[in-house]
C-alpha cells in the first residue's frame, strides 16, 4: 500500500495543514470563519468516537471478564493490571516535582505577565472553582460511592460516567461466570458481537480522522490565540519554562519508564511498540481524550502488537478510565509551578501529599479535555495554594493536554503488552502483512 494511503501518514498531513492553517487564520483574522466552517468538523469526529465509547467498554468488559473462566484469573489479572497503573502514576508524579524543583519554572514568570494572565482568565478560574468546590466537598468514600450507578441507562447517558460503565460491566461479566455456560453463552454472544461492530465503526470514523484532526488543530490555535497570533506567541515565551518542563517530564515518562518496563517484562522491541501505536497516539493527541481513543488504542493493540482481546478488552478500557500518568505528571508540575510564580515554598511533606492526592486524583479524572484542570484546583487547596493561579497556566493548557494524552494511551498500551505476556498472550505479528503467526509469549 502505498505510504499516502495509510491512515497514519493521513493523520499527520491532516495535524500539520490545520497547523498551517490555524497560524495563517490567525495573521489574518479568520476565527469566525474557522469557528462556523472548520471547527464542526472537529467536533463531529469526536461525537463519533465518542458515540462509540460506551457500547464498547461494555461489550470488551463483560466478554473479556467472562473469558477469564474464573474470578481467580480476574483477581490475577486486575490485580498486576492496578499495580502497574498506580505504580506507573507515582513515577509519573515524582518525575514531574524533582524537574519542577530542579528547573523552577515559576520563578521564569514576570510579575506583569502574571497579573495579566490572572486578569485574562479569571472568568474561567471561577467557573472552575464552582465545579471544584463540589467536588472538593465529597466525603472521604464518595470515590466509591460514584462508581456504582443506581441506573445503568442513566449511567450510559454521560461518558463522564465511564467509571460508572466499567464497575456495572465487570459485575456483569462476572455474573455471567456464575450461572451455567449453556445459558451464559446467548448474552455473550450479544456483546462479542457488538464489540466486533464497534471496532469494524471505529475502522469507518478512521475514514474521516485526516479531516477531524485538521479541523481540531484549527480549533486549538484558533481558541489559544483568540485570532491574535502575537498573544499565542507571547503566551508561549511567559510560559515556556512551565511548558519546557511539562514536556520534558512527558518525555522521560513517555520515551524512557515505558521502554524500560517493555524490556524488563516482554521481549517486544520499544520500536515495534511505538510503531504499532502510532495511530492511536495520533487521536489521542488530536482529541485530547483517552476515552475518545479508546476504540484506536484496542484496534493498535490487537492488530499491531498482538495483544489478545481477552486482554486488551479488560485492560484498555480499565486503563482509558483510571490511568492518567500524563495528567498526574502535568498536577505535579503545574502545583509547584504555581506556588513559586505566587512566591511559596512547598516543603517536603507538601510534595509528598501532593504525590498522594495526585495518585488517587487520577483514579477519578473523567477521561475528557480539560477534566485535569478541576483535580488540580483540589491538590491546589490541599497545600494551601490560592487555587485562582490556575489562571497562569490555562492559555497553554489545551496545548499541554494534547501531549500528556499521549502519555495517558501509551501507557494503557504498554500495560496491555505487559498484561498479554505475563499471560501467555502475546502473539507474533507478521511485519509486513500484520497478519498473526501461531505462536505465543509463555
Amino acid at each position: 500500500m502505498p505510504w499516502y494511503r495509510q491512515t497514519h501518514w493521513q493523520i499527520i498531513i491532516g495535524l500539520i495543514a490545520g497547523l498551517i492553517y490555524g497560524i495563517i487564520a490567525s495573521l489574518n483574522g479568520w476565527a469566525k470563519f474557522t469557528t462556523d466552517w472548520i471547527t464542526p468538523f472537529g467536533v463531529i469526529f469526536i461525537n463519533l468516537l465518542k458515540l462509540i465509547a460506551v457500547p464498547l467498554v461494555l461489550g470488551s468488559l463483560i466478554t473479556g471478564v467472562a473469558s477469564l473462566a474464573d474470578v481467580r484469573k480476574l483477581g490475577r489479572i486486575g490485580g498486576k493490571t492496578l499495580a502497574i497503573y498506580i505504580g506507573t502514576t507515582a513515577l509519573a508524579i515524582a518525575i514531574g516535582l524533582v524537574l519542577a524543583n530542579i528547573l523552577q519554572p515559576g520563578k521564569a514568570v514576570p510579575t506583569e505577565v502574571r497579573d495579566g494572565l490572572m486578569a485574562t482568565y479569571s472568568e474561567n478560574v471561577s467557573a472552575r472553582l464552582e465545579d471544584a468546590k463540589s467536588v472538593e466537598e465529597r466525603g472521604p468514600l464518595q470515590l466509591l460511592v460514584d462508581m456504582v450507578p443506581d441506573n445503568i441507562l442513566s449511567a450510559g447517558a454521560d461518558n463522564r460516567n465511564m467509571l460508572q460503565i466499567v464497575f456495572f460491566a465487570i459485575f456483569f461479566g462476572i455474573g455471567l461466570l456464575q450461572v451455567p455456560e449453556k445459558r451464559a453463552k446467548p448474552l455473550l454472544d450479544f456483546f462479542h458481537g457488538l464489540t466486533d461492530v464497534t471496532i469494524r465503526l471505529v475502522d469507518l470514523i478512521m475514514m474521516i480522522a485526516p479531516l477531524g484532526v485538521f479541523a481540531l488543530i484549527a480549533d486549538t490555535i484558533n481558541k489559544v490565540s483568540d485570532g491574535d497570533l502575537g498573544k499565542l506567541a507571547s503566551l508561549l515565551g511567559a510560559l515556556g519554562v512551565y511548558c519546557f518542563t511539562v514536556v520534558l517530564g512527558l518525555a522521560l515518562h513517555t520515551l524512557g519508564v515505558y521502554p524500560l518496563i517493555l524490556r524488563l517484562f516482554t521481549k517486544m522491541s520499544f520500536v515495534k511498540f511505538f510503531k504499532g501505536i502510532g495511530k492511536a497516539q495520533l487521536v489521542a493527541f488530536s482529541t485530547s481524550s483517552s476515552g475518545a481513543t479508546l476504540p484506536v488504542s484496542i484496534e493498535c493493540c490487537e492488530e499491531k502488537l498482538g495483544v489478545s482481546e481477552e486482554v486488551s478488552s479488560f485492560v484498555l478500557p480499565l486503563g482509558a478510565t483510571i490511568n492518567m500518568d500524563g495528567t498526574a505528571l502535568y498536577q505535579g508540575v503545574a502545583t509547584v509551578f504555581i506556588a513559586q510564580a505566587v512566591g511559596m515554598d512547598l516543603s517536603l511533606a507538601d510534595q509528598l501529599n501532593v504525590l498522594l492526592l495526585a495518585v488517587m486524583a487520577s483514579i477519578g479524572t473523567a477521561a475528557v479535555p480539560g477534566a485535569g484542570v478541576i483535580m488540580l484546583i483540589i491538590i491546589l487547596e490541599s497545600v494551601h495554594i490560592p487555587s485562582a493561579g490556575i489562571a497562569l497556566i490555562l492559555g497553554v493548557d489545551r496545548i499541554l493536554d494534547m501531549l500528556r494524552t499521549i502519555t495517558n494511551v501509551t501507557g494503557d498500551c504498554m500495560t496491555a503488552t505487559v498484561i498479554a505476556s505475563s499471560e501467555g498472550q502475546l502473539r507474533e505479528v507478521h511485519p509486513r502483512e500484520g497478519e498473526d503467526k501461531i505462536k505465543w509469549e509463555g
